[in-house]
């Protein structure tokens, strides 16, 4: 059986996944980065791709390439590198966490809202684009010596496979691509000071790009490299959200919601950017502030005996809208958004009623998305540190009134590894994670408790709407 290899550089290491046809994790290995204020702002490719080689020598120990068909590589959605013409870097990777950019972002956002407002607008610290823009202010005596400038993932592909003129679809969203036509906007060299040749082509995530010529020992040049794909992205694929009417939800610090429409999702304001599919259907995602970040910053890592006493006090008549920090982003947009809960309550009242927060949120989210798409939900998969709960796997498929699909494999490596079937083994994105994702178990909601939870889901909307949030 044919095997398939998935690299993930993430801003704290690398991860390697070995995976077969079925989705079969064979071997994995990684390695971690030093994180520190400096890091989040630059890094080094190179660092990168050291760690990129031992990784993968590990997965590829005791001969396990004989089989090995193809590799792909996701990494950070805009991370920016400038290289030249001998593909080196000018500079380390500007990383996507780097808040240096304010003044790009919001001049970035306002020539593209101009100048291509049906295009990619809501430019910002994290976007690529604006990081070109910064380098060039910061640097304008290198700009005679930029060849292009790429994102990470095309930086390891081009490791692979000497291609650094190419790049996918879903890391050129945030550096200005126009998804919907498949063309650079000309403002970006019209009215911005950057050229075209600086930009790189764009195919679908999963296309062949070419064999590898890199001297990694057990990778063989018979291995096809295949172009990549944002982390974000990356993890939906593993998730088996890849069809219309698919969604993946992930609750890790924050909740992230991503899955597939028939036709893009227009948001007036600006709460779901798209995504394009490798088939040409749309990924829509948003994210929320709430999330996951509150169980370990109220309660600790300790977590066995208050699921247990969450189990037996499903459902709670409280409500506890779990937001850490001020603001929120996704569903609705509000600034001014803070915490609020009952009062009185128990540990174990208080835990479990922010579980149901979330998934209260998270309803509110799905309902926005079928609102704005004019398309059903038809299933939910789940990744993310709170899918371990079963608890709150099962107050979510009763809130939600929809099965949810817990996934045994969401890394965004094997996302890259399905996603490097895509192109070579399987006829399509779809068909690859059909064969290759796999359901560990499916919580499904149970009549008594949906009836009780939607009142309390109602319960929660009247009081966001009371406090002016919603």
């Amino acid at each position: 059986m044919h095997t398939f290899i998935g690299l993930d550089v993430g801003t704290q290491g690398a991860r390697a996944v070995l995976a077969d046809a079925s989705g079969n994790v064979l071997a994995s290995a990684e390695e971690h980065f030093p994180l520190s204020a400096h890091s989040r702002e630059e890094q080094s490719p190179d660092t990168w791709w050291l760690a990129c080689t031992r990784v993968l020598e590990q997965v590829l120990e005791n001969g396990a390439a004989a089989n090995l068909r193809a590799i792909s590589v996701t990494s950070t959605s805009g991370t920016v590198i400038p290289i030249n013409k001998n593909n080196e870097p000018l500079h380390p990777a500007i990383m996507y966490s780097d808040g240096r950019q304010a003044e790009e972002g919001a001049l970035c956002k306002t020539t593209a809202s101009i100048y291509n407002p049906e295009g990619y607008t809501a430019f910002n610290t994290t976007s690529g684009l604006p990081k070109m823009l910064w380098y060039l202010r910061q640097f304008p005596e290198k700009a005679g010596d930029i060849h292009l400038f790429i994102h990470a993932a095309d930086y390891i592909i081009g490791k692979l496979s000497g291609r650094y003129d190419v790049t996918d679809f879903t890391n050129v969203l945030k550096s200005g691509y126009d998804v919907r036509t498949e063309r650079w906007p000309g403002y970006i060299w019209e009215k911005l000071p950057l050229r075209r040749e600086w930009l790189q082509a764009v195919v679908p995530s999963g296309t062949p790009i070419g064999p590898v010529t890199a001297e990694i020992r057990g990778l063989g040049k018979q291995v096809t490299v295949v172009a990549g794909m944002t982390d974000g992205c990356a993890s939906q694929i593993a998730s088996g959200a890849v069809s219309p009417g698919t969604w993946n939800t992930t609750i890790g610090t924050t909740l992230v919601i991503k899955g597939v429409t028939q036709n893009a999702v227009k948001d007036p304001q600006g709460r779901l950017y798209n995504h394009r599919h490798p088939e040409g259907f749309w990924m829509p995602g948003g994210a929320s502030n709430t999330g996951a970040d509150w169980v370990t910053r109220l309660f600790g890592n300790d977590l066995a005996a208050l699921n247990e006493a969450a189990a037996k006090l499903l459902p709670t008549q409280h409500l506890f809208y779990p937001l850490m920090q001020q603001g929120e982003r996704f569903p609705f947009i509000a600034p001014q958004a803070e915490r609020f809960e009952s009062p009185g309550l128990t540990d174990a009242e208080r835990f479990t009623a922010g579980m149901e927060g979330v998934a209260y949120v998270e309803r509110l989210a799905y309902e926005v998305i079928e609102q704005l798409s004019g398309e059903t939900v038809t299933a939910v998969y789940t990744a993310g540190g709170a899918s371990n709960s079963d608890a709150w796997l099962t107050i979510r498929a009763n809130v939600l009134n929809r099965p949810v699909h817990k996934m045994k494999e969401v890394t965004g490596a094997t996302g890259a590894a399905i996603l490097a079937a895509s192109g070579t083994h399987f006829t399509s994105l779809r068909e690859a994670a059909a064969a290759m994702t796999q359901i560990e178990k499916t919580i499904s909601p149970q009549p008594m408790l949906v009836a009780a939870y939607e009142n309390n889901y109602h319960r929660f909307i009247h009081a966001l709407k009371e406090k002016g949030y919603a």
